[in-house]
């Protein structure tokens, strides 16, 4: 189990810093953060439902609540709140950074793709 000590959020540059106990800290971005909720409305209730968010650039994390000892709850600006990134969570996605970070970037290409394709109809 990964246990978290400090979390600090730097407006400007909209990232967050996340020390864990082991002596690691990792940063990452409000946008991945919140791309990569764990809330039921992000994450879907099964793989299959895996929602793709978009557009989330300029997402800023407006307050982090604390829940307990194991977790922390995001209040972002454009309204979610509703993932809870318990420690485990946070360290999973902080050490699978690059991976799943490509897997977003490569699910946001092939939706515009499939947005910007026209189908084309034949009528004899």
């Amino acid at each position: 189990m990964y246990q978290v000590t400090k979390l600090h959020y730097h407006t400007l540059s909209k990232v967050l810093d996340v020390y864990f106990e082991d002596g690691r800290c990792f940063t990452l971005s409000a946008e991945f953060l919140r791309t990569h909720s764990p809330s039921a409305e992000v994450q879907g209730h099964s793989p299959a439902q895996k929602q793709l968010v978009l557009n989330k650039q300029n997402v800023a994390i407006k307050r982090i609540e604390p829940v307990g000892h194991y977790a922390a709850r995001f209040v972002f600006d454009d309204g979610h709140d509703s993932g809870l990134y318990s420690w485990q969570y946070l360290y999973t996605i902080a050490t699978q950074h690059d991976a799943l970070w490509q897997e977003y970037v490569n699910a946001v290409e092939e939706y515009k793709t499939q947005k910007d394709s026209v189908p084309i109809k034949f009528v004899p």
